[in-house]
């Protein structure tokens, strides 16, 4: 099953995804429990504000759940999704974007963008 992470991680790195996003992703999939920016901060040792950054490009890229807490504290807790369901993302987003393509390369010259 690792050779399936690492061809993942591969595909993900060549999409433009980060190594300190790979490795943000890869902790809260091995977790399997919503962690908070400052404990994927205290476990990777990174900059919180590194943590802020890449948490939220991943969250963007449909890569991390986030759910909104208040237990004493009010913010959001991160998971992460899925391999099967990254791919799938992945997969529907490059599907359309060939179709769009494809789609204006069959209009006539004169009715292109």
């Amino acid at each position: 099953m690792s050779d399936v992470y690492e061809r993942l991680e591969a595909l993900l790195r060549s999409l433009g995804i980060k190594k300190t996003e790979l490795r943000i992703y890869r902790l809260l999939l091995e977790k399997k429990e919503p962690m908070r920016i400052t404990e994927i901060q205290r476990e990777l040792g990174i900059s919180e504000r590194s943590v802020r950054e890449h948490v939220l490009s991943l969250y963007r890229k449909g890569i991390l759940r986030r759910k909104l807490v208040e237990q004493g504290w009010l913010g959001y807790v991160y998971t992460a999704v899925s391999p099967s369901e990254v791919l799938e993302h992945i997969k529907e987003n490059l599907l359309r974007k060939i179709n769009e393509i494809e789609k204006e390369l069959k209009k006539p010259s004169g009715q292109r963008n």
